[in-house]
């Protein structure tokens, strides 16, 4: 049955002209649609202020191949961990201090680079630690406010990150890809 509708589907992309790549972007565009849908709806529900952190990790975190998907998934959340680490450790060692945040952006940088080595999405890992650092001088908060609301922003980033790879996995079996015989020669 799904190999019929693979037939079909790839007899109906010659026919408009449709690469494989063509139907990769479309597919992609569903599932960022949907994706954000859900991120907005269910933050909003929970009456988040902002959910543009969990709506740009979500779409970094997506992928219409759901290898890929796996693979960005991982390379984003251990980096935003590290991120997240290296902010707190900052915050709770120096407080919300301006001058603490280019020293902790660059610790970042160094642990990813040289000890995490996950290239991908490895500019996540700064990124991460200076939405921890930032908003606490920001709001001229305490350390303590600090760490919580970095905390929030960091739950709202693997939060996008999840819904990102589900709705991609989710995609990849309801629609069907395949690349055809002639996409696949060099």
């Amino acid at each position: 049955m799904a190999r019929r509708s693979s037939q079909k589907a790839e007899a109906l992309m010659k026919r408009l002209g449709l690469s494989f790549d063509h139907i990769l972007a479309m597919r992609f565009a569903v599932n960022v649609a949907i994706a954000t849908w859900i991120t907005w709806t269910t933050l909003r529900l929970l009456e988040d202020t902002n959910p543009i952190w969990a709506i740009a990790s979500m779409v970094a975190a997506s992928d219409p191949q759901p290898v890929e998907a796996r693979k960005m998934f991982r390379a984003r959340i251990i980096n935003v961990l590290v991120g997240c680490a290296v902010g707190l450790l900052f915050l709770l060692l120096g407080g919300a201090k301006d001058w603490l945040l280019p020293l902790a952006l660059g610790t970042t940088v160094l642990i990813s680079s040289y000890v995490v080595r996950i290239k991908t999405m490895w500019r996540q890992a700064p990124i991460t630690a200076a939405v921890v650092i930032a908003a606490s001088i920001r709001h001229g908060a305490s350390a303590e406010m600090g760490l919580r609301y970095g905390l929030h922003k960091i739950g709202e980033v693997i939060f996008g990150c999840l819904v990102g790879l589900l709705v991609s996995l989710a995609m990849s079996k309801v629609w069907l890809i395949q690349p055809s015989s002639d996409a696949t020669k060099p």
